[in-house]
C-alpha cells in the first residue's frame, strides 16, 4: 500500500481511499490529564478517569465537586497541562496517520485547557466538550457538545461514505468502537480489555499502524 490518500488500480486510474481513522485523546496520545491533576494537588479521588467510572456524568459531577471543595479551578489544571508532552512516539504516530489518511480527535476532554498538548501534537483535528468558566477561574459548569459525540461522529462519517477507524481505552470509547467499521483498543486496563475481547488490544504505536493499514487495505477493497 502507497502512502497518500489515493491508491492507483490496476488500470492506473485512482480511487478514493475511504477510510478516516479516530482517535481518543488522553491514554492514546497524551497523558491522563485529570491525573496529572491528582499528583499536582495530592487528592487521590481526581485519580479516578473513564477507566473506572463508566458514566460521564457521574465522573466529572465528582471532578467539579472535588475541585470546588479544594478552592481549584481552571489555572490549576493549566498548569498541570503547560508541564505535560505528548506520550513517546505520539506525535510521530499522529504525522504518520495525517500523511496517509484524514484524522480526527473524538475525546471527552474540554478546549478551555488542552490546546498546549494539541500544540505539541502540531494541532489534529479535536472534536471535545467546552467549560463555563468565572470570572476568578472557578468551573462553574461542564457543556457536552452532545450526548454520546464520539459515536455520534462516526455515524455521521458514515454517512459521509467514509469507512471508519476507532481507537480508544476507556469505557466512554465503547460505544465509538462499536459503531465504528473497525475498533481498536490501546493502552486499555486489563478490565476493558476482559470485558470487550471482541477488539483487538495493542499497547504500542507500531501495532497500531499494522492494524491501520489492514483497515485501510480492506476498505479500498471493498
Amino acid at each position: 500500500m502507497g502512502a497518500g490518500l489515493l491508491y492507483p488500480d490496476d488500470n492506473n486510474s485512482w480511487d478514493f481511499a475511504v477510510l478516516i481513522v479516530c482517535l481518543d485523546l488522553e491514554g492514546v496520545l497524551i497523558p491522563e490529564i485529570w491525573i496529572g491533576l491528582a499528583e499536582r494537588t495530592g487528592i487521590e479521588a481526581l485519580r479516578a478517569t473513564t477507566r473506572d467510572v463508566p458514566d460521564y456524568d457521574t465522573l466529572m459531577r465528582q471532578r467539579l465537586k472535588i475541585l470546588n471543595e479544594n478552592n481549584l479551578g481552571l489555572p490549576d489544571i493549566h498548569a498541570v497541562v503547560t508541564g505535560m508532552e505528548p506520550l513517546p512516539g505520539a506525535r510521530d504516530f499522529v504525522d504518520w496517520i495525517r500523511d496517509r489518511w484524514p484524522l480526527v480527535i473524538l475525546s471527552d476532554t474540554f478546549y478551555e485547557f488542552v490546546d498546549p498538548l494539541m500544540i505539541a501534537l502540531n494541532r489534529p483535528t479535536l472534536f471535545c466538550h467546552g467549560l463555563k468558566i468565572a470570572p476568578d477561574g472557578h468551573i462553574e459548569d461542564y457543556e457536552l457538545r452532545m450526548a454520546d459525540h464520539k459515536r455520534a461522529s462516526i455515524k455521521s462519517f458514515h454517512a459521509l461514505n467514509f469507512n471508519t477507524l476507532a481507537i480508544g481505552d476507556s469505557f466512554n470509547d465503547i460505544n465509538m468502537l462499536g459503531e465504528a467499521d473497525t475498533g481498536i483498543l490501546f493502552h486499555a486496563p486489563d478490565n476493558i480489555v476482559a470485558e470487550f475481547p471482541q477488539y483487538p488490544a495493542m499497547n504500542d504505536y507500531a501495532g497500531l499502524k499494522a492494524l491501520i493499514e489492514q483497515a485501510a487495505e480492506n476498505a479500498h477493497g471493498r
